[in-house]
């Protein structure tokens, strides 16, 4: 009982390096093993079938060597399906030809042959079909084939059948390979429309951030332009100028925390896409997005700096897209913005007229009037400059550009003779 199961567990050891040893081949030479057992068991199973007979086979080592060495190609057939096919092939054209009985079934030959259909394309395919039927049909005339049709038969539905299994492998290969294709296709599809759709986002992230930062800190700059210029002799003046000024920082404050709160809310795991770290009151205070429905907010906001302003609504208001809705309130505000810093002394006017499938945003200004000594760091320029300065290609205009463009608008801005400035977007409603 001792030496039975020490000699199972020296098996079972062998066997675990074996299965070790395997699995550490690369894919290639796996293929190679796998071929090469097959092609022993194969070489074994001529010789059994010849054993029997061997004293009528004269001389009988020749038959056996040539029954068995046909098959030991086949640990090629991977690597090369032609040149497997045609060693298989050699040995047993000359066992048929020296006229021996008994052959076995030709299955290292058909196996070879599979292979042939399966790996090589179709200008050796072709070829070599009609080279095995000339090898089936000349070894039926050998002395050792009767001149019954039962073993033509035998042949062609082997060899057939060898045919048929091979050309599935390499269908069912090649369609893997094209399933394969338009996965990393469509993989790389995706990959672009979310870095696309990442660039999208950062660009509107970045179209909001300048609208929000740039209109209000224009706006405190030129009040504190004008604080510096009434103190000390017109106090309460410079007193309404500084509670403007924190009246806008504040509400830069406000705009700037939803619009950082919309993005972690985008960006959060929390569930129903709730931050939180973020408390639920503070959350409950962030303000809507802007408005065009809004307009009063910002022109005020205007007029307090010293921009007197007019608004005209034309046309039966309606509901206008998300999109179309902040684009339209955008260009208002940075068209304003604009007017009040280079057009200083000048008056405006916003006209929005619906027009059915459109809307059209106008916002015109008078042109400068006055022209203020430039100070360091605070924008202010003469009536000559101040149409080519805003004609200058910058984050503002650019910016009124691409969210036009984004909504399948259309965009005119230009000086207006003879004097002053018109921005006009028509944008459609949906």
């Amino acid at each position: 009982m001792g030496t039975a199961a020490a000699a199972r567990a020296r098996a079972q050891a062998l066997a675990a390096r074996a299965a070790a040893w395997y699995a550490a081949l690369p894919r290639r030479r796996r293929e190679v093993a796998q071929d090469t057992a097959l092609a022993l068991t194969l070489a074994v199973l001529n010789l059994l079938t010849l054993v029997p007979y061997r004293s009528t086979l004269h001389p009988a080592w020749l038959a056996l060597f040539l029954v068995s060495v046909q098959c030991l190609p086949l640990a090629i057939r991977r690597l090369s399906p032609v040149a497997a096919g045609i060693l298989t092939g050699i040995p047993r054209t000359l066992y048929d030809s020296l006229g021996y009985g008994y052959a076995p079934l030709p299955l290292a030959n058909a196996i070879a042959f599979a292979t042939i259909a399966d790996r090589s394309r179709w200008w050796i395919r072709w070829p070599a079909i009609a080279f095995t039927g000339f090898g089936i049909y000349s070894g039926q005339l050998t002395p050792g084939h009767t001149d019954e049709p039962y073993d033509l038969l035998i042949q062609v539905f082997i060899f057939g059948a060898a045919w048929v299994v091979g050309t599935l492998s390499r269908l069912r290969r090649e369609s893997m390979a094209e399933v394969a294709r338009r996965a990393e296709r469509a993989e790389a599809a995706l990959d672009t429309a979310a870095a696309r759709a990442a660039a999208a986002e950062r660009l509107r992230i970045a179209r909001e951030l300048h609208d929000v930062v740039a209109h209000n800190v224009s706006l405190i700059a030129v009040q504190a332009e004008a604080v510096g210029a009434l103190l000390p002799s017109r106090p309460a003046e410079a007193a309404r100028s500084a509670d403007l000024i924190a009246a806008t920082a504040r509400q830069a404050m406000t705009e700037l925390r939803r619009l950082l709160g919309v993005l972690r809310f985008n960006g959060s795991d929390a569930p129903d896409g709730v931050d939180g770290d973020q408390p639920a009151d503070e959350r409950a205070v962030l303000t809507p997005a802007p408005s065009i429905a809004h307009l009063d907010e910002v022109l005020a906001v205007v007029r307090e700096a010293g921009l007197p302003v007019t608004c005209h609504i034309c046309g039966e208001p309606t509901v206008l897209s998300p999109v179309v809705d902040l684009t339209a309130y955008r260009i208002v505000q940075e068209a304003l913005t604009n007017a009040l810093r280079h057009a200083p002394g000048s008056s405006a006017c916003v006209d929005v007229s619906y027009e059915g499938d459109y809307v059209t945003v106008r916002v015109t200004d008078s042109g400068a009037v006055l022209v203020p000594a430039a100070r360091p760091g605070v924008g202010g320029e003469g009536p000559a400059s101040a149409g080519r300065a805003r004609l200058t290609p910058g984050y503002g205009l650019a910016g009124i550009a691409e969210r036009v463009a984004s909504c399948g608008g259309t965009l005119t801005l230009g000086p207006l003779p003879p004097a002053g400035f018109a921005v006009t977007a028509r944008l459609p409603v949906k």
